[in-house]
């Protein structure tokens, strides 16, 4: 999926299904139920404690390293990935700090200590504050005793202001800066178990595509198409995050038009959706055309295959993430499209990180100077959008290897067999 704001989830109209929690969508709720579809995840392993405590360890290496006392972290991907937490930000204060000696302290509001602590994976000591008292005045007590607080304190990336703010101001003279090169040194360096994760995800998301396929019918519009494959998602073992369905003209727009839309003969159908399993996610799109397609559509579906070929053969080790976006373009630009961003051609990204999130750093994006290393993991959808028109995007995740790039998904052979 080419951009985080995920604008084309609403589009889709999935918000009308019910729901169970966050991404969880109950599948007799949705019409396209299909009681012939088993889970395929029951043999898939959540990540155990001991590989927490051993990221945790990596990322207290790291801040000795820097000379670095803690990091502050607020709920979200990087709170579940060191302490296995899984909640929610609000205006009161939950988060971790990850000492550079010690055990992580879980700063909470008393009265979601036990909510809190169903999902924490690791030893780590909690510190509760009530409404009435400053958290960031037990935050400051936590890096105290755990002799953090004469050295510079970190905050991961995506922490709000309002925290960093509030521990600034708590701490008087320390210095805050901010700990995204440790957390994305642990981050974008996926496990074996993460990958076997991401790799069931996609594998959910590839069987849902082709439970939902055949039964796309004229006139459909793309809730009925989302509703769907969502519900196969969910009977598969995954946990939907998003169903994008572009249909006709919408396809010219990466993230679609609030436009009407319906499945008509000869116009394309591009969808763009994903799972979870165990947290780890998947993102698949695939572009069809409903009947039979001008030469025109064949044309750039080819295309757009040629450029994953190219980005894909691209990715290699200690190459940059932003020359796999360069070698695109300029297979693009030959071919008359662009130059660089501008349309008719490519208006974004190559890829993005993915794991936890479905987008996370780095990206295959000009000037990007991260250099590609094993456990990397990208997204792989050099699409082609012609504004009045359609658009075609082919999208399928890999990683990096010693040997070079892997697939976990392998792309369509053509227009007429997108699902292999």
């Amino acid at each position: 999926m080419p951009d985080l704001t995920r604008r084309g989830f609403a589009l889709a109209s999935v918000a009308g299904a019910m729901l169970a929690g966050p991404g969880r969508v109950l599948a007799q709720a949705l019409p396209g139920a299909d009681s012939a579809l088993g889970s395929i995840t029951g043999d898939a392993v959540p990540i155990a404690p001991a590989e927490r405590l051993a990221r945790i360890a990596k990322a207290q290496r790291l801040m000795r390293e820097r000379g670095m006392g803690a990091i502050l972290i607020e709920p979200g991907a990087a709170l579940d990935y060191f302490t296995g937490v899984k909640w929610w930000r609000s205006e009161r204060l939950t988060a971790a700090l990850l000492p550079a000696e010690g055990d992580p302290v879980i700063v909470t509001p008393y009265f979601e200590e036990p909510s809190v602590r169903e999902s924490l994976a690791i030893p780590a000591e909690v510190r509760t504050w009530n409404e009435h008292e400053d958290p960031f005045a037990l935050v400051a007590g936590a890096l105290r005793d755990r002799k953090a607080s004469g050295r510079p304190i970190g905050y991961e990336e995506t922490v709000r202001f309002f925290a960093v703010d509030g521990l600034r101001k708590a701490l008087g003279g320390v210095t805050i800066e901010s700990a995204a090169p440790i957390v994305r040194a642990c981050r974008m360096v996926k496990s074996a178990a993460e990958l076997a994760l991401m790799q069931k995800a996609t594998d959910v998301t590839i069987a849902a595509y082709r439970h939902t396929w055949p039964r796309i019918e004229k006139g459909m519009r793309p809730s009925d198409i989302a509703r769907i494959m969502n519900a196969a998602t969910t009977q598969l073992g995954g946990s939907p995050e998003f169903a994008l369905v572009l249909l006709g003209e919408a396809s010219a727009y990466p993230h679609g038009s609030g436009k009407p839309q319906e499945v008509r003969e000869g116009e394309v159908v591009l969808m763009d959706c994903g799972c979870t399993v165990h947290g780890y996610q998947s993102d698949v799109s695939r572009t069809f055309v409903f009947g039979e397609p001008s030469a025109e559509q064949r044309k750039i579906w080819m295309q757009v295959r040629r450029g994953q070929e190219i980005a894909f053969r691209s990715a290699r080790l200690g190459a940059t993430a932003g020359s796999v976006d360069d070698a695109v373009r300029r297979q693009y630009e030959a071919w008359g499209y662009g130059p660089g961003y501008r349309l008719p051609g490519l208006s974004h990204r190559t890829g993005h990180g993915i794991g936890l999130e479905g987008h996370e750093p780095v990206n295959f994006v000009h000037g990007e100077a991260t250099p590609l290393a094993p456990g990397m993991c990208f997204s792989n959808e050099p699409g082609l959008y012609l504004p009045g028109k359609f658009g075609v995007r082919l999208e399928d995740c890999l990683y990096m290897t010693e040997a070079g790039p892997r697939w976990f998904s392998t792309p369509p052979p053509s227009l007429d067999r997108p699902l292999g």
